[in-house]
């Protein structure tokens, strides 16, 4: 049964290095290289999104790597969200490069 109220979010979505093929989601400018799962975590929280951490997931076309993955409570379109922790993300990259 799916979750209507929430939205998945795997670290593959906002990689930089993925083609669209192999699941990422956003345009390359918005992408980071090799999201970290916690890097997510983040800019969900900064956000103020309600969300659920689970490590243990593999993303769906690479059964073989545990990424983990959020569950995020839904605010608008998938796509919207997506678009939004990317910014996020690039801000949290940013600022890590900056120091």
């Amino acid at each position: 049964m799916r979750k209507q109220d929430k939205v998945i979010l795997w670290p593959t979505y906002f990689d930089s290095t993925k083609t669209r093929g192999e699941g990422r989601k956003i345009p390359k400018s918005l992408a980071v290289p090799s999201p970290k799962i916690s890097e997510l975590k983040e800019a969900v929280e900064k956000l103020g999104l309600e969300h659920e951490l689970v490590l243990e997931a593999s993303y769906p076309k690479m059964p073989w790597l545990k990424t983990g993955m959020l569950l995020v409570a839904k605010k608008g379109t998938k796509n919207q969200m997506i678009k939004k922790i990317a910014k996020q993300l690039l801000k949290i990259r940013g600022a890590t490069v900056s120091k």
